[in-house]
């Protein structure tokens, strides 16, 4: 009787190389990467770090040493100066007159016109949705003057305006800033709605939940990134715009903010310190909102960047 005695096979151990950790071939990538973004945010900053900078500076101090000097003495009093003799206070109130209504008008209005293009199935909805795209495609001056001939003849009662018309009032401006935005919200919010899950809305309505029920308790609800990202657009929009308000509204006591800073330009000569402290004081609101509005309105923009 023999034994067969097998002899065991060799065990093949992995090359050395093998058993190294693999390296990051990507760090270098996203190094040069982070590189190059902060080199973009620091070319988009450094014009308003040099105001503020400036804002900061005697302006004989800068004429005689230059911008780029190392400063002498700092101090708030061109902000003060600014502040007082623009009028400012004035100014932002009508501002806020202008801008509030047209901003909440414009995303309730696009509101709507989404929901119905991209929740009811309407037909044409197709259609209606390039319309409204269709409008941002056009030149805002082309129709500068035919609002111009229009709003002269619209008449208005005493109580909303003084000239009587719509021209030299606030609703001219405002009128023209909702037809301008709205295209683009509804754009927006059309294709954020579409995204939501069908099924909330065949839940509702097998809860009895009508139209406006199923617009107001249950959509819009789930529009708040995407309602908060378009307010914070829309405000910086609205209020930085100059345009309309220079052709519709004649009486200076009328002007937005934007326009408060000619009134710091002297006939014969011009503080640019002074001019510079008081483009920081105007572009404030706009970074208090979106500082008001940073969560909601980067949820907004990443909306959909995980999903796939």
């Amino acid at each position: 009787m023999t034994t067969d005695i097998r002899t065991p096979l060799p065990v093949r151990r992995p090359a050395p190389a093998l058993l190294q950790p693999p390296r990051p071939r990507r760090r270098r990538g996203r190094w040069g990467a982070q590189i190059f973004l902060t080199a973009v945010s620091l070319a988009f900053l450094a014009p308003l770090l040099l105001a503020v900078y400036a804002s900061l500076r005697p302006y004989q101090e800068t004429a005689q040493y230059g911008y780029f000097s190392w400063p002498r003495e700092l101090s708030f009093e061109y902000y003060r100066r600014a502040f007082t003799e623009s009028g400012m206070g004035k100014y932002f109130v009508n501002t806020l007159i202008i801008t509030v209504p047209a901003v909440i008008v414009t995303l309730f209005l696009a509101a709507f016109v989404a929901f119905a293009v991209s929740r009811l199935r309407l037909r044409g909805g197709l259609v209606l949705l390039v319309f409204f795209t269709a409008g941002n495609l056009l030149p805002q001056q082309v129709i500068a003057t035919p609002l111009y001939v229009l709003f002269n003849r619209i008449p208005l009662p005493w109580w909303m305006s003084d000239s009587l018309t719509m021209y030299d009032s606030y609703w001219a401006v405002i009128v023209v800033n909702i037809g301008f935005q709205l295209g683009f919200c509804v754009f927006v919010l059309a294709n954020f709605m579409r995204t939501l899950p069908q099924e909330i809305l065949e839940a509702a309505v097998v809860d009895g939940a009508g139209v406006w029920t199923q617009f107001w308790c249950v959509t819009l609800p789930l529009c708040r990134p995407a309602l908060a990202a378009l307010a914070t657009l829309e405000f910086t929009w609205i209020y930085n715009d100059f345009l309309w308000a220079l052709i519709f509204i004649s009486d200076p006591d009328k002007l937005p903010i934007t326009s408060s800073l000619n009134n710091l330009r002297g006939q014969f000569f011009t503080d640019y310190n002074l001019l510079a402290a008081g483009s920081v004081l105007v572009a404030l609101p706009t970074v208090l909102v979106f500082l008001l509005l940073q969560r909601h309105f980067i949820a907004g923009l990443t909306l959909g960047s995980t999903k796939g």
